[in-house]
């Protein structure tokens, strides 16, 4: 097992790492203090696969858990989802004291974190996060939020958990779709900020996909000592911790304007990044050989690379693009890459390039 301490002062927490975490879920609440009512919020989808154990381990150390569900995908993370579980609340009777943990991916922590930190004006809240993507990256820093038609994450808060467990046993039940998306996010750690991470997982792409435990235990315990370091010296995302958007401006406009579930959030900024990294050539120099090299390990990882787009959907993304969260003055701001392992931040890229970079990559079935 690996821990990872994300330093915050007094809303400090730990990262748990390994096979066979979930049944300690109850002793690391209890270790806590928290109170002795609580809800687990899962999905249909993660429901008969994980919400049992996290139940049982939960009333095996003294609590009372509520079980909520919500449906399964990203339309879902909205807010009429947040009111019907807010409504579930009530009637369980939780109070300040009580606590909300997240059995599921980013979807589901995501919206229960978003419930967590606006529920009697916030309660605690574990992640217990079942997907790769969720487990090396929405679990961690505190980002909660929920979408709205426009455009993803529009509605949102920071509000830190109390405790992730990242318990790697329950990535063997994704489909091979989902836990390819989450590879998205771990290429993206190597990108901007350790390119000795990037070598390794272009050596060792086979051994992850094929879930090898000591390999994929010290891959997510990276990612996550990684954003774990930007997140404790901008907790808020006032500066550097927007380096962790790199792929995201495009990836979030190509979700929306697709309609949310015709790509997997990690196909969708898998695309996004591919473009930001011809953006970085054209613009900061970045090696076009490794252009070549990102876009090479997505294929290898079976992500799509390129997109076509109609006239009218590429002026439908450029104004989905306009409601990002990193806008300024009317303005999308970029992350792009000097090189690999370091990023730089609040890039103006005009309209024509961003739709050049998409183009450049034939569009790769999903």
């Amino acid at each position: 097992m690996r821990v990872v301490h994300v330093p915050l002062g007094e809303r400090s927490y730990s990262i748990w790492i390994g096979p066979g975490l979930l049944p300690q879920l109850g002793a690391r609440c209890a270790a806590l203090g928290l109170g002795r009512r609580c809800a687990v919020i899962t999905d249909r989808r993660v429901l008969p696969l994980h919400a049992r154990n996290a139940l049982h381990s939960l009333q095996q150390s003294g609590f009372e858990p509520a079980l909520i569900t919500m449906p399964a995908g990203e339309p879902a993370k909205c807010l009429p989802t947040v009111q019907a579980c807010c409504n579930r609340l009530a009637q369980h009777r939780l109070e300040r004291q009580s606590f909300i943990v997240a059995l599921g991916g980013g979807v589901v922590g995501d919206l229960a974190g978003f419930v967590a930190a606006t529920y009697l004006r916030g309660v605690p809240f574990v992640q217990v996060p079942t997907t790769l993507l969720a487990q090396v990256d929405s679990s961690v820093g505190g980002k909660v939020g929920v979408n709205l038609g426009a455009a993803k994450n529009l509605v949102g808060a920071f509000h830190q958990p109390r405790l992730v467990l990242c318990d790697l046993d329950t990535l063997r039940t994704l489909p091979p779709r989902e836990f390819r998306a989450g590879l998205a996010e771990v290429i993206k750690y190597g990108i901007i900020a350790d390119a000795r991470l990037f070598r390794r997982l272009e050596r060792d792409l086979p051994r992850l996909l094929a879930l090898q435990p000591a390999t994929l235990a010290a891959v997510v315990a990276r990612c996550c000592e990684i954003k774990a370091g930007v997140v404790a010296r901008d907790e808020t995302e006032t500066g550097l911790r927007a380096i962790l958007n790199f792929g995201h401006t495009i990836g979030h406009a190509l979700e929306a304007t697709a309609g949310y579930g015709a790509y997997l959030h990690g196909e969708a900024i898998a695309i996004g990044q591919v473009a930001a990294a011809w953006l970085s050539a054209w613009t900061l120099d970045f090696s076009v050989a490794d252009v070549r090299r990102i876009t090479a390990l997505f294929e290898r990882a079976g992500l799509p690379t390129g997109v076509r787009l109609k006239p009218t959907q590429q002026q439908q993304l450029l104004a989905a693009m306009r409601l990002d969260k990193k806008v300024s003055g009317g303005t999308a701001r970029f992350v792009l890459a000097r090189q690999l392992g370091a990023a730089a931040r609040d890039q103006r890229v005009p309209d024509h390039l961003v739709l050049k970079a998409l183009l450049t990559q034939p569009p790769t079935p999903h």
